[in-house]
């Protein structure tokens, strides 16, 4: 899933190549993933292009006075295109189509398609006039870069959570926006804390947490500055030191790393760096094992 970093360079990479141009149509091909509908996708056609910014997790494209809004989901991506395709675009859901959204732009049919593969399709696109009309846009927690983040802001934030697992509460987008289940596991990391540990902590504690999370995510900001989009599935995944990395030597402290399996999802740890050498249950192996 594209999380802030990657986000914030999708939206530097479109804006760059989309801002001026002129949009001839925008056409939904997973009809699904469209979740708004008071504003037709042919209100777009003549407009032109005036941002592109990021909302947590969110793009926003600016496009005359509408937002075109779009979260990609834990599959879902951009892919540029320097001219228009020779085959017209057709409406699929499968993972043999993974087409869900094709924009084109005045005169040469350049523009970008949005995919979205595997069998299970969360991608949402919302046309609105102001893009807080969108409720997960709405409801989003502070960004974690922005310069109002501060230590005090993060200890209240832990604070009001109390015992609830870190983990949860890093990935959680009402409270802090743009952490998702890759950098959540990179932050705990650097901070060597368990992923189960609760979120009421020493100050200590919350200020090494603090400066994890503003160091991982400023570095993974930086490597992907200037990528094009095409570029930054690959980036990611060489900088992250244990996400999606099970079974591997820890690049701190050459431990195993571990995972922990649910029924959607996993995460990944250093026993060693995080948990005391502690090796965490891991429930859906446990059940296999038995």
């Amino acid at each position: 899933m594209p999380e802030l970093p990657e986000v914030q360079a999708l939206a530097a990479d479109l804006g760059a190549r989309l801002v001026g141009r002129t949009v001839r149509r925008l056409d939904v091909l997973a009809f699904p993933a469209l979740k708004t509908f008071e504003i037709p996708t042919s209100a777009l056609a003549g407009r032109p292009v005036r941002g592109v910014g990021r909302h947590g997790k969110f793009l926003d494209l600016e496009i005359g006075d509408v937002h075109l809004v779009m979260h990609l989901a834990r599959a879902g991506w951009i892919r540029w295109r320097d001219r228009e395709p020779k085959s017209s675009a057709r409406p699929g859901r499968s993972p043999k189509n993974p087409l869900a959204a094709r924009l084109l732009l005045e005169p040469d049919g350049a523009g970008f398609d949005v995919t979205e593969a595997g069998s299970k399709k969360s991608l949402a696109i919302h046309l609105v006039h102001d893009s807080r009309e969108v409720e997960r846009v709405r409801t989003l927690g502070p960004e974690p870069l922005d310069d109002a983040f501060t230590l005090d802001v993060f200890a209240g934030i832990l604070r009001r959570a109390g015992r609830a697992q870190i983990k949860g509460v890093l990935r959680d987008q009402a409270v802090i926006a743009g952490i998702g289940n890759a950098y959540s596991d990179e932050i705990l990391h650097a901070a060597k804390m368990s992923p189960f540990k609760p979120a009421a902590m020493s100050d200590e504690e919350v200020a090494r947490l603090y400066r994890a999370l503003q160091e991982t995510l400023r570095d993974a900001v930086a490597r992907s500055e200037g990528l094009a989009a095409s570029e930054l599935k690959a980036e990611k995944h060489e900088g992250l030191r244990v996400h999606g990395r099970a079974g591997e030597a820890c690049p701190v402290c050459g431990d195993t790393i571990r995972q922990v399996i649910y029924h959607d999802s996993s995460l990944q740890y250093c026993p060693t760096c995080q948990t005391g050498g502690k090796v965490l249950a891991d429930r859906v192996l446990s059940r296999l094992l038995k």
